[in-house]
C-alpha cells in the first residue's frame, strides 16, 4: 500500500513539475522582464546609486488638470506657469479651447487660468517687474497638401499714390488680368503711400516707389481649376478713379499647396501675483514661433516667426518698451529662422548661436554670429561643426555667465530630415577671435535636447530623439551632467519618459529640475500608429540632494539688491559656503530658453552671516527677479531665496 502511495506522489510531482516547466517556457520572457525590472528598481533606489546618479519621478496630474503643455515658465512666486493654448490640437483651436495652468511644485496644487488667445507657439521672456511678457501665437493651423480645398497664397498689394495710404477691407476681391480668376482677401490690409524718390545730386524727381501691403487670399470656389500657375497682375474690385489706377495686386502661383501656420499680433503680460493675463498693445507684426530677448536698454526684442499669412516675417524686428507697453520697429532688417537662440552679451550686443526650431529657408539667417542691433552689423563666428544640422539644437549659456561661454547641443537637418548630430560645440565670446570648438560628444545624434543650468555650475542635458519628432521610436532615454571645469559629460540616471518636440525643462527653487511635454509624430517603431502628447511632468532630483546632511540654510536678507550693491543673509552653514549664484528663472519652449543664466556673486562670511555683492554690468545682470542659491563644500545647494535686481 505504501508503495502505491509513493508511486502516486511521484506521479503527481512529475506532472506538477512538467506543468511548472511548461508555464515557465510560455512565460519565460515575461518572468525575465519582471525580475529584471524589479532588480532595476531596487538598484536605482539604493542610496549610493541616487547619491551618484540622482533620481527621476513622474508626476501625473488629476485628469481634469492635464493639458498639452507647450510652454513653461518659472514665476517669482515659485509656481510654474504651464501654457498649452490649443495644444497642437485643431479641435481645441476650432472650439476656442485655450488652456493655461499654474502648478505649485511645493504644495502640489494646480489652478486653471483663463487664456485670452491661442498662445500655442507664442514667444515669452521674463520682465524686470516680475511679470512674463508673452507675444504671438496661432491664428490658423497648417493645412497639409490634400487637405487644402481652395487655391490661395500671398498677394502683394501695391499703392502708387504718394499722397495717401489706402485700406482694403477683409473680403476684397482681386481679379487676374490674364487668368481672369478671382481671389478674396481674408483680412483687412493697410497699404502705405508711395515714396517719392529724388536724385541726390540734382534733386530731380525720379519716380514713385509704391507702398506695399501683404495679404492672404483664397479662391472663391473649391477645386484645382481655380489654381494659377504663374505671376499675374490683379485688379482690385470696388475701387474707382485714381484709387483703381494706383492700387493693384501682384501674386505668384496661387495653388492647393500646403499652407503653413499663421501668427497673431496679440501680446500680454502675465502677472504672477494676480495670476492673470493683462493685455498690452499688440505687436506691429503677427508672429508664430518668435523669440523674445531682453536688450541692454531694458526693452524686449521680438524676432522672426510666421506672420498672419503664413510667411516668415521678412526681417521686420521690433521692440517692446515695458514702460509705455508699446511696440516699435527697430528700423533694421535682419531675418532669422523661427525661434532663433538670441542672447544678450555683456557688451550689449546679441549673440546668435545658430540654434533654431524650424521654419525658414535653409540659406537665410542660419550662420551663428554677433549682432549689433543698433547698427545691424553682423559678425559671423567660424568653426561650427555640423553646421547644416542646427535645427532643433539647444543652446545654453554655461555657468558662470561671466565667462561668456556658450554650448550648442545636438540638432538636426532642416525640416523633417532624418539626420541628427551627436556634437556639442563650445564658443568663448571673450576670446580675441571667437571660434567654435567641439566639446564632449553625445552617444547619439540628438534633436530637441533639454539643458538646465544647476546651482553647482553643472548643466543637466537630457532627452531628445534621434529622428524628427521621435520617429521610429527614437526617443533617447539618457541624461548627462556636464562639468564646466573639466569639460566632461557624465551619464546619470535615465529619465523614465521620452521627450522630443514640444518639450522643455525648468530649474526649480529647491534645486530639482522639472520636464514637461513631448509630441511624438508616431507611437511605434514602424511609424503606423499616431503619437499622443505626453502630459506627464517628470522631476529629476540631482545627486547633490542625496548627499550626507541637509541642504545649507539660507534666510533673511533684503528682497532687493541693486547692481554693485550688497545684501546680507543668514546661514548656519556660512563658513562652509563655496559658491553663491544668482540664477534667472527659465521660460522654455521648442528647445529655446534664452532667459536662463547663472551669475557668480562675490561673498564674505562672518559667523552666521553671508554678505553677497551683485556685479555692476547691467547686460550681465538684467533687471528682474532671480533665485539666489548658495552651495556648500559638499557641492550641495540651498533652497533659493528670491531677490529682485531693480
Amino acid at each position: 500500500m505504501n508503495d502505491r502511495a509513493g508511486r502516486r506522489r511521484a506521479r503527481r510531482f512529475a506532472i506538477g513539475t512538467a506543468v511548472v516547466l511548461a508555464l515557465a517556457g510560455m512565460n519565460g520572457p515575461w518572468l525575465y522582464r519582471f525580475s529584471t525590472e524589479k532588480y532595476h528598481q531596487y538598484t536605482i533606489n539604493k542610496p549610493e546609486y541616487k547619491a551618484a546618479n540622482g533620481k527621476w519621478e513622474i508626476i501625473e496630474f488629476p485628469e481634469e488638470y492635464r493639458q498639452n503643455t507647450i510652454h513653461a515658465a518659472l514665476l517669482r512666486t515659485g509656481k510654474v506657469l504651464l501654457v498649452a493654448g490649443s495644444g497642437n490640437n485643431q479641435d481645441n483651436f476650432d472650439a476656442k479651447k485655450f488652456d493655461t495652468r499654474i502648478w505649485d511644485p511645493v504644495k502640489g496644487t494646480i489652478k486653471k487660468v483663463p487664456t485670452p488667445s491661442d498662445l500655442f507657439c507664442t514667444g515669452h521672456t521674463q520682465l524686470a517687474n516680475g511679470n512674463l511678457l508673452i507675444a504671438g501665437g496661432t491664428k490658423r493651423y497648417e493645412k497639409l497638401k490634400g487637405d487644402v480645398t481652395k487655391a490661395g497664397g500671398l498677394m502683394i498689394v501695391h499703392n502708387e499714390n504718394p499722397d495717401k495710404p489706402i485700406t482694403l477691407p477683409a473680403g476684397t476681391k482681386f481679379t487676374g488680368k490674364q487668368n481672369g480668376k478671382t481671389f478674396v482677401s481674408k483680412d483687412p490690409v493697410l497699404v502705405p503711400r508711395a515714396k517719392k524718390v529724388f536724385d541726390k545730386a540734382t534733386g530731380k524727381f525720379l519716380r514713385n516707389d509704391p507702398g506695399l501691403g501683404r495679404i492672404y487670399v483664397e479662391a472663391q470656389k473649391r477645386g484645382r481649376k481655380y489654381e494659377t500657375g504663374t505671376q499675374d497682375n490683379y485688379r482690385v474690385q470696388g475701387l474707382k478713379g485714381a484709387d483703381a489706377k494706383n492700387t493693384y495686386g501682384i501674386a505668384q502661383k496661387l495653388a492647393l499647396d500646403k499652407k503653413d501656420f499663421q501668427g497673431i499680433r496679440d501680446a500680454f503680460e502675465f502677472d504672477p501675483v494676480a495670476e492673470k493675463y493683462i493685455k498690452v498693445d499688440p505687436m506691429k507684426e503677427a508672429r508664430w514661433y518668435p523669440t523674445l530677448t531682453t536688450l541692454s536698454n531694458g526693452k524686449i526684442l521680438s524676432v522672426s516667426g510666421l506672420d498672419d499669412i503664413g510667411q516668415l516675417v521678412p526681417g521686420k524686428n521690433e521692440v517692446f518698451d515695458p514702460k509705455t507697453k508699446k511696440w516699435s520697429y527697430t528700423g533694421k532688417i535682419r531675418q532669422f529662422p523661427t525661434y532663433p537662440a538670441l542672447f544678450l552679451m555683456q557688451n550689449g550686443k546679441v549673440f546668435y548661436s545658430g540654434s533654431n526650431a524650424g521654419y525658414g529657408p535653409d540659406n537665410v539667417g542660419r550662420e551663428p554670429g554677433v549682432w549689433d542691433v543698433d547698427t545691424n552689423k553682423f559678425t559671423k563666428i567660424p568653426g561650427l561643426s555640423d553646421p547644416t544640422l542646427m535645427e532643433t539644437s539647444g543652446t545654453v549659456l554655461l555657468p558662470p555667465a561671466q565667462d561668456e561661454k556658450y554650448m550648442v547641443i545636438g540638432g538636426g537637418g532642416v525640416g523633417e530630415s532624418k539626420e541628427s548630430s551627436e556634437k556639442t560645440r563650445i564658443v568663448d565670446l571673450k576670446a580675441d577671435n571667437p571660434r567654435f570648438v567641439d566639446g564632449p560628444s553625445l552617444d547619439k545624434g540628438t534633436r530637441y535636447p533639454q539643458a538646465s543650468v544647476l546651482p553647482d555650475d553643472s548643466v543637466l542635458i537630457s532627452g531628445g530623439s534621434e529622428d524628427y519628432r521621435g520617429r521610429g521610436d527614437s526617443n533617447i532615454l539618457q541624461a548627462r551632467l556636464y562639468d564646466t571645469k573639466k569639460n566632461e559629460l557624465r551619464r546619470v540616471a535615465d529619465p523614465l519618459v521620452g521627450r522630443n518636440y514640444h518639450s522643455g525643462s525648468i530649474l526649480l527653487p529647491d534645486g530639482r529640475v522639472m520636464f514637461f511635454g513631448s509630441d511624438s509624430l508616431y507611437a511605434d517603431k514602424a511609424n503606423t500608429k499616431p503619437g499622443e502628447f505626453e502630459q506627464r511632468i517628470e522631476i529629476y532630483t540631482p545627486p547633490y540632494l542625496y548627499g550626507d546632511g541637509d541642504q545649507p540654510s539660507l534666510s533673511g536678507g533684503p528682497q532687493t539688491i541693486e547692481r554693485g550693491g550688497t545684501g546680507t543673509f543668514t546661514s548656519s552653514d556660512a563658513s562652509r559656503i563655496k559658491k553663491v549664484r544668482l540664477i534667472r528663472p527659465s521660460a522654455s519652449t521648442h528647445v529655446t530658453d534664452v532667459d536662463q543664466r547663472s551669475i557668480a556673486l562675490d561673498f564674505k562670511a562672518s559667523g552666521d552671516k553671508l554678505t553677497v555683492t551683485v556685479p555692476e554690468n547691467r547686460n550681465l545682470v538684467q533687471a528682474g527677479w532671480y533665485m539666489l542659491f548658495v552651495t556648500d563644500d559638499r557641492g550641495t545647494p540651498s533652497k533659493a531665496q528670491w531677490v529682485k535686481v531693480p
